[in-house]
């Protein structure tokens, strides 16, 4: 984690200075630019593990970024930040592929937290990505059903059709197939696939399973991953068969 790069893209010259000091205890490097135009000419010269985006941003908005970023670089993690009032940004960031969103003001420790998950999601990634040794995924498939996923090549198969997944969405995917017909609370998705826990964040899971299931019911119209109503979510390896 120490030799990732990150980006902050905030307009506000103070703030972005503040984030930059929070994060100095992380060791690490870390950019900061005013605007969406000086991020992308960062981006296309340098490697960047994650970004970190506020919203409201001059001239090209930050979500308009952020659907730019996940176009063309969908390795790279996206952290928004928003204001307390904009759950509409929220919701359509997280729908754009952001991995996540942090909410103005915030305090030091939740966005080192923050940024730690979404560092170690993309490690994790191209650890499978380079087939490390060291890879936390030891299997090399995992199938139910109709579903087969790659760990090797990181890679989802729905009736033998690819998903373009995003790591979040894979991550999600695979706690869900590793334990078939287990209902798990958002908060406990918030801590073992986001890995914190943390309230008042749970729509953060429900925009992420939102995507998933759309992108799941493209090649398959059952749903895979069901409501449990008043408890959580599950994956019903039944629809698989």
């Amino acid at each position: 984690m120490r030799h990732e790069k990150i980006l902050v893209v905030e307009d506000d010259r103070e703030i972005g200075q503040l984030i930059t000091t929070q994060l100095a205890s992380l060791n690490l490097h870390v950019d900061h630019v005013v605007s969406a135009e000086l991020a992308l000419k960062k981006i296309a010269k340098q490697s960047y593990g994650l970004i970190l985006l506020d919203i409201n941003l001059p001239q090209m908005d930050g979500l308009s970024l952020c659907r730019k970023i996940k176009e063309h670089y969908p390795t790279i993690s996206v952290i928004l930040l928003t204001a307390l009032s904009s759950d509409m940004d929220r919701v359509i960031g997280l729908e754009m592929g952001a991995d996540d969103y942090i909410c103005k003001p915030f305090f030091a420790r939740e966005l080192q937290a923050r940024v730690k998950t979404q560092l170690r999601h993309r490690s994790q990634l191209l650890a499978i990505q380079n087939n490390e040794n060291d890879s936390p995924c030891k299997e090399q498939t995992l199938n139910i059903g109709s579903l087969n996923i790659e760990f090797s090549s990181h890679q989802v198969y729905l009736d033998e059709q690819a998903l373009n997944l995003t790591a979040t969405e894979f991550d999600l995917l695979v706690y869900f197939a590793r334990h078939p017909n287990h209902v798990f609370s958002r908060q406990q998705l918030l801590d073992k696939v986001w890995g914190y826990q943390h309230s008042g964040y749970e729509h953060t899971v429900n925009s992420h399973i939102n995507r998933l299931r759309a992108k799941l019911e493209l090649h398959h119209q059952a749903p895979i991953i069901e409501t449990v109503w008043g408890v959580g979510y599950k994956l019903n390896p039944s629809q698989l068969t």
